[in-house]
Protein backbone atom coordinates (compact mmCIF):
# COMPACT_ATOMS: atom_id res chain seq x y z
CA UNK A 1 0.00 0.00 0.00
CA UNK A 2 0.89 3.66 -0.17
CA UNK A 3 2.03 5.37 3.02
CA UNK A 4 1.18 9.07 3.04
CA UNK A 5 1.32 11.50 5.94
CA UNK A 6 1.63 8.72 8.49
CA UNK A 7 -1.28 6.64 7.17
CA UNK A 8 -1.64 3.69 4.82
CA UNK A 9 -3.82 4.51 1.88
CA UNK A 10 -5.31 2.67 -1.06
CA UNK A 11 -4.39 4.80 -4.05
CA UNK A 12 -7.02 6.66 -6.02
CA UNK A 13 -5.68 5.23 -9.26
CA UNK A 14 -7.81 2.67 -11.03
CA UNK A 15 -4.63 0.74 -11.88
CA UNK A 16 -3.12 -2.06 -9.85
CA UNK A 17 -0.38 -4.62 -10.38
CA UNK A 18 0.43 -8.06 -9.09
CA UNK A 19 3.48 -8.61 -6.94
CA UNK A 20 4.70 -11.95 -8.31
CA UNK A 21 7.05 -14.34 -6.54
CA UNK A 22 10.15 -14.93 -8.69
CA UNK A 23 10.57 -18.30 -6.95
CA UNK A 24 7.40 -20.01 -8.16
CA UNK A 25 5.32 -17.42 -10.05
CA UNK A 26 2.67 -17.20 -7.31
CA UNK A 27 0.88 -13.91 -6.58
CA UNK A 28 2.20 -12.43 -3.32
CA UNK A 29 -0.13 -9.44 -3.30
CA UNK A 30 -2.05 -7.01 -5.47
CA UNK A 31 -0.74 -3.46 -5.20
CA UNK A 32 -2.82 -0.39 -6.01
CA UNK A 33 -0.90 2.33 -7.82
CA UNK A 34 -0.73 5.85 -6.50
CA UNK A 35 -2.53 8.36 -8.68
CA UNK A 36 -1.17 11.77 -9.54
CA UNK A 37 -3.30 13.25 -6.75
CA UNK A 38 -1.88 10.70 -4.30
CA UNK A 39 1.65 11.73 -5.25
CA UNK A 40 0.64 15.36 -4.84
CA UNK A 41 -0.71 14.58 -1.36
CA UNK A 42 2.55 12.84 -0.43
CA UNK A 43 4.66 15.77 -1.61
CA UNK A 44 2.40 18.25 0.20
CA UNK A 45 2.65 16.18 3.39
CA UNK A 46 6.43 16.12 3.06
CA UNK A 47 6.49 19.88 2.49
CA UNK A 48 4.28 20.53 5.51
CA UNK A 49 6.48 18.38 7.75
CA UNK A 50 9.56 20.18 6.46
CA UNK A 51 8.02 23.54 7.35
CA UNK A 52 6.58 22.19 10.61
CA UNK A 53 7.68 19.92 13.42
CA UNK A 54 10.48 18.15 11.55
CA UNK A 55 12.01 21.34 10.21
CA UNK A 56 11.99 23.06 13.61
CA UNK A 57 13.14 20.02 15.61
CA UNK A 58 16.54 20.41 17.33
CA UNK A 59 19.32 18.48 15.62
CA UNK A 60 19.99 16.12 18.53
CA UNK A 61 16.31 15.22 18.82
CA UNK A 62 16.02 14.60 15.10
CA UNK A 63 19.10 12.38 15.05
CA UNK A 64 17.83 10.44 18.06
CA UNK A 65 14.69 9.63 16.06
CA UNK A 66 16.73 8.63 13.00
CA UNK A 67 18.80 6.31 15.19
CA UNK A 68 15.65 4.87 16.76
CA UNK A 69 14.59 3.64 13.30
CA UNK A 70 17.46 1.14 13.53
CA UNK A 71 15.99 -0.44 16.63
CA UNK A 72 12.55 -0.42 15.06
CA UNK A 73 13.79 -2.42 12.08
CA UNK A 74 15.69 -4.82 14.31
CA UNK A 75 12.57 -5.46 16.39
CA UNK A 76 10.74 -6.37 13.19
CA UNK A 77 13.74 -8.15 11.66
CA UNK A 78 11.88 -11.32 10.73
CA UNK A 79 9.02 -9.34 9.17
CA UNK A 80 11.43 -7.37 6.99
CA UNK A 81 13.36 -10.53 6.13
CA UNK A 82 10.22 -12.40 5.11
CA UNK A 83 9.01 -9.49 2.97
CA UNK A 84 12.37 -9.00 1.26
CA UNK A 85 12.85 -12.69 0.51
CA UNK A 86 9.28 -13.01 -0.81
CA UNK A 87 9.71 -10.05 -3.17
CA UNK A 88 13.20 -10.88 -4.45
CA UNK A 89 13.52 -14.66 -4.06
CA UNK A 90 17.08 -14.25 -2.77
CA UNK A 91 18.39 -16.81 -0.27
CA UNK A 92 17.57 -16.18 3.38
CA UNK A 93 21.26 -16.63 4.12
CA UNK A 94 22.05 -13.57 1.97
CA UNK A 95 19.17 -11.30 2.97
CA UNK A 96 19.61 -11.99 6.69
CA UNK A 97 23.31 -11.08 6.60
CA UNK A 98 23.28 -8.24 4.08
CA UNK A 99 19.97 -6.67 3.09
CA UNK A 100 18.23 -6.22 6.44
CA UNK A 101 21.22 -5.50 8.75
CA UNK A 102 22.80 -3.05 6.31
CA UNK A 103 19.42 -1.53 5.54
CA UNK A 104 18.96 -0.74 9.22
CA UNK A 105 22.56 0.35 9.77
CA UNK A 106 22.32 3.09 7.14
CA UNK A 107 20.20 5.19 9.50
CA UNK A 108 22.68 4.87 12.37
CA UNK A 109 25.72 5.53 10.20
CA UNK A 110 24.38 8.75 8.73
CA UNK A 111 23.03 9.96 12.06
CA UNK A 112 26.54 9.56 13.47
CA UNK A 113 28.08 11.34 10.49
CA UNK A 114 25.64 14.24 10.92
CA UNK A 115 26.41 14.43 14.65
CA UNK A 116 30.06 15.01 13.80
CA UNK A 117 29.42 17.33 10.88
CA UNK A 118 30.44 20.95 11.34
CA UNK A 119 30.22 24.08 9.28
CA UNK A 120 33.31 26.08 8.32
CA UNK A 121 34.51 29.54 9.25
CA UNK A 122 36.98 31.73 7.34
CA UNK A 123 38.46 35.09 8.32
CA UNK A 124 39.48 37.31 5.43
CA UNK A 125 41.32 40.61 5.13
CA UNK A 126 39.62 43.71 3.73
CA UNK A 127 41.13 46.88 2.20
CA UNK A 128 40.27 48.97 5.27
CA UNK A 129 42.15 46.60 7.55
CA UNK A 130 39.21 45.55 9.74
CA UNK A 131 38.53 42.21 8.01
CA UNK A 132 35.46 40.08 7.55
CA UNK A 133 34.19 36.79 8.88
CA UNK A 134 32.60 34.14 6.68
CA UNK A 135 30.82 31.09 7.96
CA UNK A 136 28.74 28.40 6.30
CA UNK A 137 25.27 27.20 7.20
CA UNK A 138 24.06 23.71 6.20
CA UNK A 139 20.32 23.50 5.62
CA UNK A 140 18.07 20.68 4.40
CA UNK A 141 17.61 20.67 0.65
CA UNK A 142 13.87 20.08 0.99
CA UNK A 143 11.58 17.32 -0.27
CA UNK A 144 13.64 14.49 -1.72
CA UNK A 145 12.19 12.10 -4.29
CA UNK A 146 13.75 8.64 -3.89
CA UNK A 147 13.41 6.18 -6.78
CA UNK A 148 14.55 2.70 -5.70
CA UNK A 149 15.77 -0.41 -7.54
CA UNK A 150 14.62 -3.99 -7.01
CA UNK A 151 17.92 -5.79 -6.52
CA UNK A 152 18.62 -4.60 -2.93
CA UNK A 153 15.30 -2.92 -2.12
CA UNK A 154 15.64 -2.02 1.57
CA UNK A 155 19.39 -1.49 1.62
CA UNK A 156 19.54 0.87 -1.35
CA UNK A 157 16.43 2.76 -0.28
CA UNK A 158 17.76 3.45 3.23
CA UNK A 159 21.15 4.31 1.71
CA UNK A 160 19.26 7.36 0.44
CA UNK A 161 16.58 7.87 3.08
CA UNK A 162 19.12 7.61 5.93
CA UNK A 163 21.24 10.64 4.99
CA UNK A 164 18.19 12.53 3.70
CA UNK A 165 16.42 12.33 7.07
CA UNK A 166 19.61 12.84 9.08
CA UNK A 167 20.15 16.11 7.19
CA UNK A 168 16.61 17.25 8.01
CA UNK A 169 14.92 16.61 4.66
CA UNK A 170 11.61 14.83 4.14
CA UNK A 171 11.19 12.08 1.57
CA UNK A 172 8.75 10.57 -0.88
CA UNK A 173 9.88 7.07 -1.81
CA UNK A 174 8.84 5.17 -4.93
CA UNK A 175 9.94 1.56 -4.62
CA UNK A 176 10.27 -0.65 -7.66
CA UNK A 177 6.97 -2.25 -8.59
CA UNK A 178 8.86 -5.57 -8.44
CA UNK A 179 9.65 -5.12 -4.72
CA UNK A 180 7.01 -2.95 -3.02
CA UNK A 181 6.92 -4.50 0.44
CA UNK A 182 9.79 -3.38 2.68
CA UNK A 183 9.49 0.33 1.87
CA UNK A 184 5.82 0.17 2.85
CA UNK A 185 6.57 -1.85 6.00
CA UNK A 186 9.06 0.80 7.09
CA UNK A 187 6.15 3.21 7.50
CA UNK A 188 5.02 1.22 10.56
CA UNK A 189 8.48 1.62 12.08
CA UNK A 190 8.42 5.37 11.43
CA UNK A 191 5.11 5.69 13.28
CA UNK A 192 6.21 3.42 16.12
CA UNK A 193 9.39 5.37 16.89
CA UNK A 194 7.65 8.75 16.67
CA UNK A 195 8.85 10.19 13.36
CA UNK A 196 6.36 13.00 12.58
CA UNK A 197 3.73 12.42 9.92
CA UNK A 198 4.77 13.45 6.45
CA UNK A 199 8.50 12.98 6.98
CA UNK A 200 8.53 9.56 5.28
CA UNK A 201 6.06 8.76 2.50
CA UNK A 202 5.76 5.85 0.07
CA UNK A 203 3.95 5.90 -3.27
CA UNK A 204 3.61 2.66 -5.23
CA UNK A 205 3.54 2.27 -8.98
CA UNK A 206 5.44 2.10 -12.24
CA UNK A 207 7.58 4.69 -14.01
CA UNK A 208 6.56 6.36 -17.30
CA UNK A 209 3.00 7.65 -17.29
CA UNK A 210 2.63 6.54 -13.69
CA UNK A 211 3.86 7.18 -10.17
CA UNK A 212 7.52 7.63 -11.03
CA UNK A 213 6.78 10.25 -13.65
CA UNK A 214 4.31 12.05 -11.38
CA UNK A 215 6.95 12.23 -8.66
CA UNK A 216 9.89 13.35 -10.77
CA UNK A 217 7.83 16.01 -12.53
CA UNK A 218 6.31 17.43 -9.34
CA UNK A 219 7.54 21.03 -8.96
CA UNK A 220 7.72 20.82 -5.15
CA UNK A 221 10.19 17.91 -5.22
CA UNK A 222 13.45 19.75 -4.59
CA UNK A 223 15.89 16.96 -5.51
CA UNK A 224 15.76 13.44 -6.93
CA UNK A 225 17.99 10.47 -6.17
CA UNK A 226 17.79 7.35 -8.28
CA UNK A 227 19.50 3.98 -8.61
CA UNK A 228 18.74 1.96 -11.72
CA UNK A 229 19.20 1.73 -15.47
CA UNK A 230 20.98 4.47 -17.37
CA UNK A 231 18.10 5.01 -19.82
CA UNK A 232 15.69 5.56 -16.91
CA UNK A 233 18.16 8.02 -15.42
CA UNK A 234 18.16 9.95 -18.70
CA UNK A 235 14.36 10.28 -18.51
CA UNK A 236 14.46 11.42 -14.89
CA UNK A 237 17.19 13.92 -15.74
CA UNK A 238 14.96 15.46 -18.40
CA UNK A 239 12.14 15.79 -15.86
CA UNK A 240 14.49 17.28 -13.25
CA UNK A 241 15.73 19.86 -15.75
CA UNK A 242 12.37 21.63 -15.43
CA UNK A 243 12.94 23.78 -12.38
CA UNK A 244 16.66 22.93 -12.38
CA UNK A 245 16.31 20.36 -9.58
CA UNK A 246 19.38 18.58 -8.25
CA UNK A 247 19.95 14.88 -9.01
CA UNK A 248 22.07 12.05 -7.69
CA UNK A 249 22.23 8.98 -9.92
CA UNK A 250 23.83 5.56 -9.59
CA UNK A 251 23.23 3.95 -12.95
CA UNK A 252 24.29 0.97 -15.03
CA UNK A 253 27.65 -0.72 -15.33
CA UNK A 254 29.60 -3.28 -17.33
CA UNK A 255 32.28 -3.79 -14.75
CA UNK A 256 35.64 -5.41 -15.50
CA UNK A 257 37.97 -7.51 -13.40
CA UNK A 258 41.67 -7.61 -14.28
CA UNK A 259 43.52 -10.71 -13.11
CA UNK A 260 47.31 -10.56 -13.36
CA UNK A 261 49.44 -13.69 -13.41
CA UNK A 262 51.07 -12.80 -10.09
CA UNK A 263 47.72 -12.78 -8.24
CA UNK A 264 46.78 -15.08 -5.40
CA UNK A 265 44.60 -17.22 -7.65
CA UNK A 266 42.51 -18.68 -4.81
CA UNK A 267 41.57 -15.16 -3.68
CA UNK A 268 40.91 -14.06 -7.25
CA UNK A 269 38.63 -17.04 -7.93
CA UNK A 270 36.68 -16.58 -4.68
CA UNK A 271 36.26 -12.86 -5.32
CA UNK A 272 35.23 -13.30 -8.94
CA UNK A 273 32.69 -16.00 -8.09
CA UNK A 274 31.05 -13.53 -5.71
CA UNK A 275 31.30 -10.55 -8.04
CA UNK A 276 29.89 -12.41 -11.04
CA UNK A 277 27.21 -14.53 -9.40
CA UNK A 278 26.16 -13.02 -6.04
CA UNK A 279 22.47 -12.12 -5.85
CA UNK A 280 22.08 -14.02 -9.14
CA UNK A 281 24.28 -11.40 -10.82
CA UNK A 282 21.78 -8.65 -10.02
CA UNK A 283 24.30 -6.27 -8.48
CA UNK A 284 25.22 -2.98 -10.10
CA UNK A 285 28.82 -3.50 -8.99
CA UNK A 286 28.98 -7.05 -10.34
CA UNK A 287 31.63 -8.28 -12.75
CA UNK A 288 30.53 -9.22 -16.28
CA UNK A 289 33.93 -8.86 -18.02
CA UNK A 290 36.99 -10.72 -16.75
CA UNK A 291 40.42 -10.17 -18.28
CA UNK A 292 43.06 -12.75 -17.31
CA UNK A 293 46.76 -12.59 -18.09
CA UNK A 294 47.66 -15.29 -20.61
CA UNK A 295 49.95 -17.50 -18.45
CA UNK A 296 47.12 -18.34 -16.01
CA UNK A 297 44.16 -18.02 -18.38
CA UNK A 298 43.32 -21.72 -18.79
CA UNK A 299 43.78 -22.45 -15.09
CA UNK A 300 41.58 -19.51 -14.10
CA UNK A 301 38.79 -20.51 -16.51
CA UNK A 302 38.76 -24.08 -15.18
CA UNK A 303 38.72 -22.98 -11.53
CA UNK A 304 35.96 -20.43 -12.12
CA UNK A 305 33.96 -23.12 -13.91
CA UNK A 306 34.28 -25.38 -10.86
CA UNK A 307 33.17 -22.53 -8.60
CA UNK A 308 30.15 -21.67 -10.73
CA UNK A 309 29.06 -25.29 -10.92
CA UNK A 310 29.26 -25.59 -7.13
CA UNK A 311 26.55 -22.94 -6.71
CA UNK A 312 23.15 -24.34 -5.76
CA UNK A 313 19.92 -22.90 -7.17
CA UNK A 314 16.97 -23.56 -4.90
CA UNK A 315 14.27 -22.31 -2.55
CA UNK A 316 15.35 -19.27 -0.48
CA UNK A 317 14.76 -21.04 2.86
CA UNK A 318 17.06 -24.00 2.10
CA UNK A 319 20.40 -23.76 3.88
CA UNK A 320 22.20 -25.20 0.86
CA UNK A 321 20.83 -22.57 -1.53
CA UNK A 322 23.46 -20.15 -2.76
CA UNK A 323 21.66 -18.74 -5.80
CA UNK A 324 18.07 -17.52 -6.00
CA UNK A 325 16.05 -16.70 -9.11
CA UNK A 326 16.12 -13.56 -11.20
CA UNK A 327 13.63 -10.91 -10.15
CA UNK A 328 10.96 -11.73 -12.75
CA UNK A 329 10.07 -13.79 -15.79
CA UNK A 330 10.47 -10.65 -17.87
CA UNK A 331 14.04 -10.20 -16.67
CA UNK A 332 14.67 -13.91 -17.18
CA UNK A 333 13.68 -13.53 -20.82
CA UNK A 334 16.07 -10.57 -21.19
CA UNK A 335 19.00 -12.50 -19.74
CA UNK A 336 18.17 -15.58 -21.83
CA UNK A 337 18.23 -13.36 -24.94
CA UNK A 338 21.89 -12.59 -24.21
CA UNK A 339 22.59 -16.26 -23.50
CA UNK A 340 21.19 -17.17 -26.92
CA UNK A 341 23.05 -14.29 -28.55
CA UNK A 342 26.36 -15.49 -27.11
CA UNK A 343 25.80 -18.99 -28.47
CA UNK A 344 24.78 -17.63 -31.89
CA UNK A 345 27.91 -15.45 -32.05
CA UNK A 346 30.12 -18.46 -31.46
CA UNK A 347 31.01 -18.10 -27.80
CA UNK A 348 32.57 -21.08 -26.12
CA UNK A 349 30.13 -21.90 -23.32
CA UNK A 350 32.28 -22.97 -20.38
CA UNK A 351 29.26 -23.69 -18.19
CA UNK A 352 25.56 -22.85 -17.98
CA UNK A 353 23.72 -21.09 -20.75
CA UNK A 354 20.16 -22.07 -19.91
CA UNK A 355 17.52 -22.59 -17.23
CA UNK A 356 18.06 -25.10 -14.41
CA UNK A 357 15.44 -27.73 -13.64
CA UNK A 358 14.20 -27.36 -10.06
CA UNK A 359 11.42 -29.63 -8.84
CA UNK A 360 8.16 -27.77 -8.32
CA UNK A 361 9.58 -24.37 -9.29
CA UNK A 362 9.32 -24.41 -13.07
CA UNK A 363 7.22 -21.23 -13.02
CA UNK A 364 9.98 -19.26 -11.28
CA UNK A 365 12.51 -16.95 -12.95
CA UNK A 366 15.46 -19.31 -12.63
CA UNK A 367 18.67 -19.04 -14.64
CA UNK A 368 21.96 -20.92 -14.78
CA UNK A 369 25.23 -19.23 -13.79
CA UNK A 370 27.07 -18.93 -17.08
CA UNK A 371 30.64 -18.39 -18.27
CA UNK A 372 31.76 -17.70 -21.83
CA UNK A 373 35.05 -17.24 -23.64
CA UNK A 374 35.89 -16.50 -27.26
CA UNK A 375 33.70 -13.50 -28.03
CA UNK A 376 35.12 -10.35 -29.65
CA UNK A 377 35.23 -7.17 -27.60
CA UNK A 378 32.64 -5.59 -29.93
CA UNK A 379 30.02 -8.24 -29.09
CA UNK A 380 26.85 -6.94 -27.46
CA UNK A 381 27.27 -9.65 -24.82
CA UNK A 382 30.62 -8.10 -23.87
CA UNK A 383 29.53 -4.46 -24.13
CA UNK A 384 25.95 -4.32 -22.79
CA UNK A 385 24.85 -4.71 -19.17
CA UNK A 386 23.08 -8.07 -18.77
CA UNK A 387 22.42 -8.00 -15.00
CA UNK A 388 22.47 -11.75 -14.62
CA UNK A 389 24.82 -14.41 -13.21
CA UNK A 390 27.26 -14.45 -16.13
CA UNK A 391 30.64 -13.28 -17.26
CA UNK A 392 32.88 -13.38 -20.32
CA UNK A 393 36.57 -14.19 -19.80
CA UNK A 394 39.21 -12.96 -22.24
CA UNK A 395 43.00 -13.30 -22.16
CA UNK A 396 45.46 -10.42 -22.33
CA UNK A 397 49.20 -10.13 -22.85
CA UNK A 398 50.28 -6.74 -21.54
CA UNK A 399 49.28 -4.28 -18.83
CA UNK A 400 48.75 -1.33 -21.17
CA UNK A 401 46.58 -3.49 -23.42
CA UNK A 402 44.22 -4.60 -20.65
CA UNK A 403 43.79 -1.08 -19.30
CA UNK A 404 42.51 0.02 -22.71
CA UNK A 405 40.21 -3.01 -22.97
CA UNK A 406 38.77 -2.54 -19.48
CA UNK A 407 38.10 1.17 -20.04
CA UNK A 408 36.56 0.66 -23.49
CA UNK A 409 32.96 1.01 -22.31
CA UNK A 410 30.43 3.84 -21.96
CA UNK A 411 30.10 2.87 -18.30
CA UNK A 412 32.41 3.63 -15.40
CA UNK A 413 31.07 2.24 -12.17
CA UNK A 414 33.53 -0.25 -10.63
CA UNK A 415 36.34 -2.68 -11.29
CA UNK A 416 38.50 -5.20 -9.46
CA UNK A 417 42.23 -5.72 -9.89
CA UNK A 418 43.93 -8.89 -8.70
CA UNK A 419 47.69 -8.69 -8.22
CA UNK A 420 50.22 -9.23 -5.44
CA UNK A 421 52.45 -6.52 -6.92
CA UNK A 422 51.68 -3.42 -4.86
CA UNK A 423 53.50 -1.13 -7.28
CA UNK A 424 51.41 -2.44 -10.16
CA UNK A 425 48.22 -2.01 -8.14
CA UNK A 426 49.00 1.65 -7.43
CA UNK A 427 50.02 2.18 -11.06
CA UNK A 428 46.95 0.63 -12.67
CA UNK A 429 44.17 1.71 -10.28
CA UNK A 430 44.37 5.47 -11.03
CA UNK A 431 44.10 4.71 -14.75
CA UNK A 432 40.75 2.97 -14.38
CA UNK A 433 37.81 5.14 -15.46
CA UNK A 434 35.52 4.09 -12.61
CA UNK A 435 34.05 5.43 -9.40
CA UNK A 436 35.42 2.63 -7.23
CA UNK A 437 38.38 0.32 -7.82
CA UNK A 438 38.97 -2.70 -5.60
CA UNK A 439 42.39 -4.27 -5.25
CA UNK A 440 42.30 -7.96 -4.29
CA UNK A 441 38.71 -7.65 -3.07
CA UNK A 442 35.17 -6.94 -4.19
CA UNK A 443 32.20 -5.24 -2.49
CA UNK A 444 34.38 -4.20 0.44
CA UNK A 445 32.65 -0.96 1.44
CA UNK A 446 33.61 1.60 4.04
CA UNK A 447 30.40 3.66 4.16
CA UNK A 448 32.37 6.83 4.89
CA UNK A 449 33.97 6.75 1.45
CA UNK A 450 32.58 8.15 -1.83
CA UNK A 451 30.47 5.83 -3.94
CA UNK A 452 29.20 6.49 -7.44
CA UNK A 453 30.02 6.13 -11.10
CA UNK A 454 31.63 8.04 -13.92
CA UNK A 455 30.58 8.36 -17.58
CA UNK A 456 27.12 6.78 -18.06
CA UNK A 457 27.24 5.11 -14.65
CA UNK A 458 26.06 8.08 -12.68
CA UNK A 459 26.12 11.62 -11.38
CA UNK A 460 27.39 12.56 -7.94
CA UNK A 461 28.71 10.58 -4.99
CA UNK A 462 27.07 8.98 -1.97
CA UNK A 463 28.59 7.90 1.33
CA UNK A 464 29.90 9.74 4.37
CA UNK A 465 30.21 13.48 4.02
CA UNK A 466 29.84 13.08 0.25
CA UNK A 467 26.15 12.28 0.81
CA UNK A 468 25.75 15.46 2.83
CA UNK A 469 26.83 17.49 -0.19
CA UNK A 470 23.71 16.32 -2.00
CA UNK A 471 21.23 16.31 0.88
CA UNK A 472 22.10 19.78 2.21
CA UNK A 473 22.08 23.29 0.81
CA UNK A 474 25.10 25.34 1.84
CA UNK A 475 24.79 29.07 2.47
CA UNK A 476 27.59 31.46 3.29
CA UNK A 477 27.22 34.34 5.74
CA UNK A 478 29.74 37.18 5.38
CA UNK A 479 30.06 39.67 8.26
CA UNK A 480 32.08 42.84 7.81
CA UNK A 481 34.02 43.51 11.02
Amino acid sequence: MNFINGEYRIGRSQNSFQNISPVNGAVISVVNEASESDVDDAVKAAKAALNGSWGTMPLTERLDLVTAIVGGIQERFNDFLEAEVADTGKPVSLASHLDIPRGAANFEIFADIMRNHHDECFRMPTPDGTGALNYTISKPKGVIGIICPWNLPLLLMTWKAGPALACGNTVVVKPSEETPSTAALLGEVMNNVGVPNGVYNVVQGAGPGSTGEFLTKHPDVDAITFTGETRTGETILQNAAVGVRDVSFELGGKNPAIVFADCNIDKAIEGTIRSAFANCGQVCLGTERVYVERPIFDKFVNLLKEGAESLVCGPPQDEDTSLGPLISKEHQEKVLTYYKMAAKEGAKIITGGGVPEIDGLSDGAWIEPTIWTGLPEKSAVVREEIFGPCCHIAPFEHEDEVIVMANDTPYGLACSIWTEDLTRAHRVAPQMEVGICWINSWFLRDLRTPFGGSKQSGIGREGGNYSLEFYTEISNVCIKL
